[in-house]
């Protein structure tokens, strides 16, 4: 049976991480209230932040970034703005 979590992303109950993905109390916390569907879109948008601000995943400065970026999008809801990318029309 598959682990469910009350996603603090989506605000529902949703299926669970199948293990602890992030190091420490933030990959705890990760694997405790984000579902795997919100943990796929994090990695989206994680991708899209490291392909275009060209972060450099050795440089303490990079991740502590996208580490404060990956917290304010699972956590406070805040979208990740890239600057220059328009998101695809609907039409």
């Amino acid at each position: 049976m598959a682990r469910t979590v009350n996603c603090a992303y989506l605000k529902k109950e949703a299926e669970g991480l199948d293990f602890q993905l992030y190091p420490g109390e933030l990959g705890k916390r990760i694997f405790d209230s984000i579902s795997k569907e919100a943990w796929a879109l994090w990695q989206q948008k994680q991708t899209m932040l490291i392909n275009e601000k060209k972060l450099n995943m050795m440089n303490v400065d990079d991740r502590k970034l996208l580490e404060e970026q990956m917290e304010a999008f699972l956590f406070k809801g805040q979208d990740v703005e890239i600057e220059g990318y328009v998101p695809p029309s609907e039409d």
